[in-house]
């Protein structure tokens, strides 16, 4: 049984910033996560993607802010049970709960806060016939390292921002050799400067576009080596390709949050915003996974929110004594 003051389920940025308010606080964290490695989407699905509203970073890449996450919560010792998730949560006291993840391991505390983000992801795959054969063979559904192609042959599907964003970055960065972006509308529904960016490129030759069209097949000998286009008006087109990167974007769910009691509303977790409460005391959510009225889904945002969570959960643990907020520009930061 692992004993902590607070468990954490979800060790995102939000996650991760909840360790150090609550060790201004003297309280312990333990986060549970189901990936390997602690930042949530920022280290699994983009960690070399710029992040712009972060306070005091005019840009920040995803990863990088992790690192610093990382950093800033070192000296309160956090605890990490990663690889796991979480899927009971039972309270065997009116301070108490026990939350057991997948793979059997047991964690108590007196408080547990949920920073899952959306949930769980899945990709959106297109409707190919052996498209899982060439998973992570040449078919890859996020691009986690840009360096991974370079010098390859890219074809990426997709009308959305992500589509067009790493369209852009590998052209013009000369990452891969050869960019093509498919789409089957001749609209986007990126941003409208995203759009043009791509458009420009495609007239200086470093991205071949070509819209009205979908993959339909996958061919190669262990990997992929090339695609089957199904275009509106030439038919279907054979085109040698290195790597088929979909990016149709991701299905979130809340998966099994949505069975431990809590009030859901449009596949979020309500909330109180006095302090993130949820509707069964000692149980908060932060970040992303919750939903209020004016609700935005934004990092800075989840920062806050589990300020005030924590704030909320010193006093639920110690009743007896009266938290006066002290500032760390006057009294600095010491850690356990």
């Amino acid at each position: 049984m692992i004993k902590t003051d607070i468990i954490i389920i979800g060790a995102g940025p939000v996650g991760l910033f909840t360790i150090f308010e609550a060790g201004l606080l003297k309280l312990r964290c333990h986060l549970i996560d189901s990936l390997p490695q602690a930042g949530g989407q920022c280290s699994e699905i983009y960690p070399k993607k710029p992040i712009y509203d972060i306070p005091g970073f005019p840009s920040i890449l995803a990863g990088e802010l992790i690192d610093n996450l990382m950093e800033q919560a070192a000296p309160f010792k956090p605890g990490f049970t990663l690889g796991e998730a979480a899927t009971t949560i039972d309270k065997v006291s009116e301070n108490e709960f026990i939350v057991t993840t997948d793979k059997g391991t047991k964690h108590s505390a007196p408080i547990v806060m949920i920073a899952g983000g959306l949930g769980v992801f899945e990709p959106r795959k297109p409707p190919i016939e052996n498209l899982t054969n060439y998973e992570d063979k040449g078919v890859e559904y996020i691009i986690k390292d840009p360096n991974f192609y370079r010098g390859k042959r890219c074809v990426i599907a997709g009308g959305g921002d992500s589509a067009l964003d790493w369209a852009i970055f590998l052209a013009k960065n000369n990452i891969a050799s050869e960019i093509s972006l498919v789409h089957r509308r001749s609209s986007f529904r990126g941003h409208l400067d995203s759009v043009q960016q791509v458009m420009d490129l495609a007239d200086e030759g470093k991205v071949n576009l070509i819209t009205e069209a979908e993959v339909v097949g996958i061919g190669g000998d262990g990997k992929v080596e090339n695609i089957v286009i199904k275009h509106k008006t030439e038919g279907e087109i054979t085109k040698e390709t290195d790597h088929f990167i979909p990016l149709f974007g991701l299905k979130p769910s809340l998966g099994p949050i949505a069975d431990w009691g809590l009030n859901i509303e449009k596949n979020a977790i309500q909330v109180d915003t006095t302090d993130y409460s949820t509707n069964i005391p000692g149980i908060y959510a932060i970040g992303d996974v919750n939903t209020y009225e004016n609700k935005l889904k934004l990092i800075l945002c989840g920062f806050h929110e589990g300020t005030l969570a924590v704030q909320s959960a010193f006093s639920r643990i110690h009743p007896e004594k009266k938290n006066v907020l002290k500032y760390t520009t006057v009294n600095g930061v010491t850690g356990f």
